[in-house]
């Protein structure tokens, strides 16, 4: 009995064995009848064999395998973005497989199937999703290499579907977010060239023209933003503050006062336009802009830190008005008024200061203006922080 269920178990593991033998065949007839999951199984094990792995067609198979299997899972997730792709990186195994069947024989052929010279130009779509996936996930090195084959597959040819610019903007950004900076101006420029319509494309460049002090080149590409995206708040902020850059500060100012603000809908937005309000020391307005951009991004660092300094320079200006009249007049009823708004304001930039130390406990400027505060307002707290301050610098 004992004899004939190890029979059973040797047949048993025989044929699993054979079942996992590498077959070329195989491969193609899954793939012929569209069911690109097993025909991958399949073909991957070719790919593992000796033989098998130094013929240019069994990594022509395994490239137009992996490339439909990528079109019909990135195109379901397109219809339903609850549904789970299980072979992300597909689009640059079909890369890969196609250079190395090029390699091996530039001329390798196959019924029904893509020459690896026309799919590998045709890849570029697939490759900048994968690409955008792996740099919201923060795998900078995998977007990098996914997306620098993108580029490689959108400019062996003219582009049967352009990019406006999309993979060597998403590519630049990657590298900004790696700390590469060394090509950062070629890319976003060949995103320009390419037609972007990403105002933070052209900001960045014209960012990297201001750092170079190049206003000349700087304001060329403010002139292209303003073209491709008329209209567009973002490329009005960036034109203020080339103003302010350049010395122009009377144009800088008239473009400022005509902003409407209506429409905004980010908290960056409102952000943006109140540093311009806090540079030309107006601390109401840039308080109005930087309360809605709270409500709309609550627990922001810089919303909150910059309304802790906007209250706190509100509450320094009515000091000094309380503290002129209170010389000559102590009892005058309009300088205890400015006392008494001086103290609110006062009391309002602690409480924004507070809020963001939350986000940022270790930021030594807002620990000294927080210091600075309580010393006013001869709170016990001054010695928390006072303590806090010493440890942090020692």
């Amino acid at each position: 009995m004992k004899r004939l269920l190890l029979l059973f178990l040797l047949s048993g593991f025989a044929l699993t064995t054979l079942a996992q033998k590498p077959s070329l065949t195989k491969a193609y007839n899954f793939y012929y009848d569209k069911n690109y999951v097993k025909a991958k199984e399949a073909i991957d094990l070719c790919t593992q064999d000796e033989k098998l792995a130094g013929k240019a067609q069994t990594w022509l198979y395994k490239g137009n395998i992996c490339y439909f299997l990528a079109n019909e899972e990135y195109g379901a997730k397109q219809k339903d973005p609850q549904f789970q792709i299980v072979h992300p990186d597909a689009p640059v195994e079909a890369y890969d497989a196609f250079l190395k069947s090029k390699e091996i024989n530039p001329n390798a052929e196959a019924m029904e199937m893509f020459s690896a010279k026309d799919a590998l130009k045709q890849l570029y779509p697939l490759l900048l999703v994968r690409g955008v996936d792996q740099l919201i996930a923060k795998d900078y090195n995998g977007a990098k290499a996914t997306l620098e084959k993108g580029i490689a597959s959108y400019e062996m040819d003219k582009p049967q579907y352009p990019m406006n610019g999309d993979l060597y903007y998403y590519y630049a950004y990657t590298l900004e977010a790696m700390g590469d900076t060394k090509d950062l101006k070629t890319y976003y420029q060949k995103a320009i060239d390419d037609g972007s319509a990403v105002p933070y494309v052209y900001i960045r460049m014209m960012e990297t023209y201001k750092s170079e002090d190049n206003p000349a080149m700087a304001r060329k590409i403010l002139e292209q933003a303003k073209s491709k995206i008329p209209g567009d708040v973002n490329v009005l902020m960036a034109e203020i503050d080339y103003l302010y850059w350049t010395g122009d500060s009377v144009k800088a100012r008239n473009i400022l006062r005509n902003v409407n603000s209506a429409n905004f809908n980010s908290a960056d937005e409102y952000v943006n336009l109140s540093n311009f309000y806090i540079k030309e020391k107006e601390y109401e307005q840039a308080v109005t802009l930087l309360e809605k951009a709270n409500r709309l991004s609550s627990n922001n660092f810089v919303v909150l830190y910059n309304l802790g300094v906007c209250h706190y320079s509100l509450s320094e200006k009515l000091f000094n008005q309380y503290n002129q009249l209170a010389v000559s007049q102590s009892n005058n009823s309009t300088a205890q008024e400015y006392k008494r708004q001086s103290d609110a304001h006062l009391t309002e930039s602690a409480r924004y200061f507070e809020e963001a130390r939350k986000l940022e406990p270790r930021d030594l400027n807002l620990l000294n203006t927080l210091k600075a505060i309580y010393a006013r307002q001869q709170s016990p707290k001054y010695d928390e922080i006072d303590k806090l301050i010493h440890e942090l610098e020692n």
